[in-house]
């Protein structure tokens, strides 16, 4: 009751305004009663503000006939999709531009160094109008949450520029499901009404439920978050009462495509091709919502689904990082105040890479890179070929086995914690290591800017003593509980070894017997001394067994496990060879 005082209340306000706003336009007759409303939505920009690197700098555009493989095209970069978007919007005056999370947190250097302002800033230059909150921008917490929305030196660091603060972001964000457990209201907005030349469309801004499962524990302290579903029913309710009948949901939930090509049609061949959380989501959806735009799982796709009442309703992601943008057309019917649902469509479009830069967007980049360059052009490394991590085409990454040995190495000393095996968990990397950068930076060469992409978060390592049952149980989870629906395979270090069956289901998939450390089968009876970041260690991703260690230490973080390894194990003479991924056998 309270929280729906709260709402009512915030939004009172805007009752009269849409009232008089309706009877002003019913007052002669236009010559046509529709408009078009064009939404330009992204997602899951991930503070990506130069040309996103590696396996995550293309876009998928087809598939090889003679092949089978994907045929790719590089894309991206803000200053290009300033460009595009200003484009967009000049041959469409009723127009704008929304995105559903994740725009900052696990960023790269240019921005993460300086907590995701140079982001902020972007995303002021090219116009955004409104975003739900996602679960990357609670990565540093609600605090710093807040100061994101509303401007402010960060505390600790201070201001980065003399004699200039951080103004915060001119666009809202929305938290409609994000809940102050003490208060039970919303830590942010939960909806924005937007008025577009004669047209109210009303926004509603959510991130997943399980927010708290993909972040640490600090990061979500004191905050509640609430169903999907049941949250957006209720301010659909909210807003009708207000007057606004257009309304659009921003859910950073998302789900997978049967194809990976940007421009893939969910519905050919009559049914859906698309799984994952949100389909359920929006099959329950308040049928009075037109469209809902999607994020989280960085996938491309624009599908219809049906609305409980049996109606094809539009749901959209635009990929990730900045290479693609969604196009949505709505017809708004001017005499109900309404979206003709039947007349709704969208397309996603590549920002590319032969775009002529945004000039403003363009100089405050540079900006921001005059005053990282001391920081990321740092020599760390030197590799012998392309490392990849999330470009890999296998559940066991290269990537992921050099991370894995290194926190390894960071906490393996008797006074680092003894640790004998270390996990790493996927999400947690985020790109590749390129033997030549598209930049020409130098062959080979690892920059502490190209370290800090693929590990972002600075987590603490964390290294605790788990039973072998407990090791057992950890693997077990990889395929089981909350993961056995799309399975979440930890990486390793070196010693670790097991077998997978992909021919078995759930936790019977981890062959019985094969899991061994140096040579060794994992006794159950016996202790471990594992080491995992600090997300991971407290159950992170679907991991409870971690939660049962005891003997906990604290170490490093995992940046520097990270380049402290390269740095051990690496020269322009002697570059660190490319890892084998051979740690994991999967039987199929």
């Amino acid at each position: 009751m309270a929280l729906t005082a709260f709402v009512a209340a915030s939004l009172v306000s805007s009752a009269a305004t849409i009232g008089t706003a309706a009877a002003a336009s019913g007052r002669g007759h236009a010559p046509d009663p529709t408009m078009n409303v064009q939404l330009l939505a992204l997602n899951d920009l991930h503070g990506n503000l130069e040309d996103p690197q590696g396996s995550a700098a293309n876009i998928t555009t087809g598939i090889d006939p003679a092949t089978g493989k994907p045929v790719t095209v590089p894309a991206g970069g803000v200053a290009r999709l300033a460009t595009q978007l200003r484009e967009a919007r000049a041959k469409n005056p009723n127009s704008l531009t929304v995105a559903a999370g994740d725009m900052i947190g696990a960023s790269p250097l240019l921005s993460g160094l300086f907590h995701d302002e140079p982001t902020i800033e972007a995303l002021n230059e090219i116009g955004l109008d409104v975003t739900s909150v996602g679960n990357h921008e609670f990565d540093e917490g609600r605090a710093e949450l807040l100061r994101m929305q509303n401007g402010g030196c960060h505390p600790t660091d201070g201001c980065y520029a003399p004699g200039r603060t951080f103004s915060g972001a001119k666009f809202p964000y929305l938290a409609a499901n994000v809940l102050d457990e003490k208060t039970g209201w919303p830590i942010m907005a939960p909806v924005s009404i937007k008025y577009v030349n004669g047209a109210w469309i009303g926004f509603i801004g959510m991130t997943l439920e399980g927010t708290p499962d993909v972040v640490t524990a600090e990061g979500v302290k004191g905050l509640k978050f609430e169903d999907e579903v049941k949250t957006a029913n209720l301010y659909t309710k909210l807003l009708k009462a207000v007057g606004v009948k257009s309304i659009v949901v921003l859910l950073h939930e998302g789900g997978v495509p049967t194809s990976g090509v940007y421009d893939y049609d969910c519905n050919a061949g009559g049914s859906l091709g698309l799984s994952g959380p949100v389909v359920d989501i929006a099959k329950n959806l308040d049928p009075e919502i037109d469209a809902v735009v999607t994020g989280h799982t960085h996938q491309s796709y624009v599908c219809n689904i049906p609305d409980p009442k049996g109606q094809p309703r539009l749901v959209t992601s635009g990929a990730s990082f900045g290479r693609l943008y969604t196009e949505i057309n709505l017809t708004y019917d001017k005499r109900t105040r309404d979206i003709v649902r039947t007349q709704v469509s969208a397309v996603n479009r590549i920002v590319s890479r032969n775009t002529t830069p945004a000039e403003d967007v363009r100089t405050l980049i540079e900006n921001w890179q005059k005053l990282a360059a001391p920081v990321g052009n740092r020599k760390v490394g030197y590799i012998q070929g392309d490392i990849l991590g999330r470009g890999a085409p296998t559940s066991e990454s290269p990537m992921g086995d050099l991370i894995s040995d290194a926190q390894l190495e960071a906490t393996a000393a008797a006074d680092k914690g003894a640790a004998q095996i270390a996990f790493m968990n996927p999400g947690g990397i985020r790109s590749d290591f390129q033997f030549k950068q598209a930049n020409g930076e130098g062959d080979g060469v690892v920059t502490y800017a190209e370290a800090f992409t693929v590990q972002p978060f600075t987590n603490m390592m964390v290294t605790q003593t788990l039973t072998g049952q407990a090791v057992l149980d950890v693997l077990a989870q990889q395929v089981s509980g909350s993961n056995e629906a799309s399975p979440r395979y930890l990486q390793i270090s070196k010693g670790l070894t097991y077998t997978v069956d992909l021919k078995q289901t759930g936790a019977a998939r981890i062959v019985a017997g094969s899991v061994k450390l140096n040579g060794e089968p994992i006794d159950p009876a016996k202790t471990y001394r594992v080491s995992a970041n600090e997300f991971l260690a407290a159950g992170g991703d679907g991991f409870p067994a971690f939660k049962t260690g005891t003997a906990k230490l604290n170490g490093v973080s995992d940046l520097d496990a990270l380049t402290a390894y390269l740095a051990a194990h690496s020269s322009p003479d002697a570059p660190l060879a490319v890892p084998a991924a051979d740690r994991i056998t999967f039987l199929r």
